[in-house]
């Protein structure tokens, strides 16, 4: 390794800091420094993902972030309920935050504002500047994301102090309510014996989320279902889902500075999931051969980025149907049809390694949409 200078990743959430996490495990001797702008890693968040989701070899860094784990789950739709014996976790972003203090004692500056960020280092908010021998801007978007055509998932989740009747089982998509701002659902994490995250979501044309509101929509669900109790903490968001656009202008060649995270488009295209996919990401940087100088992690990240672009055009056909052919109100049907599908070939779709099969028989049967509206939307 050349000289003492740092890698330095700029963002603690989940990409920056499980990449930071997996460089010192592979990487006890390099010079590393992640920067967050926050008092804690990872923010007020919670990140959900299936068994299958998680990488060969990264088990154990997993289980170090303690998730919850329920060994089956649910879903519901107008007309069709169906129980998956497939097992869904969640991890909480104290958990993610305990392990980078473990692992990255000493190398970590919170609280820690960024004004600029070169190839060469990063400028702080009281004019500091610390140099480095490579960075990766792991901030999530700085505003719009050029280039890219893009639907939202918006949420609001609040976590009572009650108990949930099923404590082994998730509800992660109940569509049996109301249709507002797009497609809405509802997801019910029975968190331990007395505590549940009940958390509404919509996918809609908009990036616009009424805090206020949806938070009284998820205080009347739980009310409704028994599950009312004090709020011990809420959270919120808005997520991107990938439609088209132009990825060259999303990520311009000579741009020289690496990315990781949503910034570097780096989320699965329709579920807006990313917890795999970082741990993939992180596994991948840490194996590179060479000495994480600017430019070689600027080339590897986004050629990394158009691959990903390229392995994920099914699913932005898929989210061309959903935003483009079906109406707002009629969008849960695209789910309830992909819902019939056997469980392995869910876990493939969540995982986003569909097999060709897989492509064709999540098309296959009666549409879920008008023909000639998905036509026109797969034909743009």
């Amino acid at each position: 390794m050349k000289g003492a200078l740092p890698l330095v990743i700029v963002g603690g959430g989940l990409a920056g800091a499980l990449a930071a996490v997996r460089l010192a495990e592979l990487h006890p001797d390099l010079p590393l420094l992640l920067v967050e702008s926050g008092d804690a890693i990872g923010g007020n968040h919670t990140w959900s993902f299936f068994d299958s989701d998680v990488p060969d070899g990264l088990q154990d860094l997993v289980a170090a972030l303690g998730p919850v784990r329920w060994p089956r789950h649910r879903v519901h739709f107008p007309g069709r309920t169906r129980e998956l014996a497939m097992a869904y976790n969640s991890v909480a972003a104290p958990a993610l935050d305990a392990l980078v203090r473990e692992r990255l004692a000493g190398r970590l500056r919170l609280g820690t504002k960024v004004t600029r960020i070169a190839s060469d280092g990063i400028e702080l908010a009281g004019g500091e500047r610390i140099g480095a021998r490579g960075v990766i801007d792991a901030r999530g978007p700085q505003g719009a994301m050029p280039g890219l055509e893009l639907g939202w998932q918006k949420f609001v989740g609040i976590e009572f102090a009650a108990a949930s009747p099923e404590p082994d089982c998730a509800t992660v998509m109940d569509a049996c309510l109301p249709q507002l701002d797009g497609y809405r659902f509802v997801y019910v994490l029975p968190f331990g014996p007395d505590r549940v995250l009940v958390e509404d979501t919509y996918y809609s044309n908009d990036a616009e989320l009424d805090r206020e509101a949806v938070s009284g929509r998820v205080r009347a669900l739980a009310a409704e279902r028994g599950l009312l109790g004090s709020e011990l903490r809420q959270e919120a968001g808005v997520l991107p889902i990938l439609i088209g656009g132009d990825p060259d202008r999303f990520w311009p060649a000579d741009d020289p500075v690496a990315r990781l995270g949503l910034a570097g488009g780096f989320f699965h295209a329709t579920t807006g999931y990313s917890f795999g996919l970082a741990l993939r990401l992180a596994d991948e940087l840490a194996r590179l051969p060479g000495e994480f100088g600017s430019a070689e992690l600027a080339r590897w990240t986004r050629a990394r980025f158009l691959r990903h672009w390229r392995e994920t055009w099914y699913f932005r056909l898929l989210n061309r149907m959903l935003f483009h052919a079906a109406k707002p109100g009629e969008r849960w049907r695209v789910f309830a049809h992909f819902y019939r599908l056997p469980a392995e070939r869910i876990a493939r779709f969540y995982a986003g390694e569909l097999t060709p099969i897989d492509r064709l028989r999540i098309l296959s049967g009666r549409p879920p949409v008008g023909i000639g509206a998905a036509l026109k939307a797969l034909l743009a």
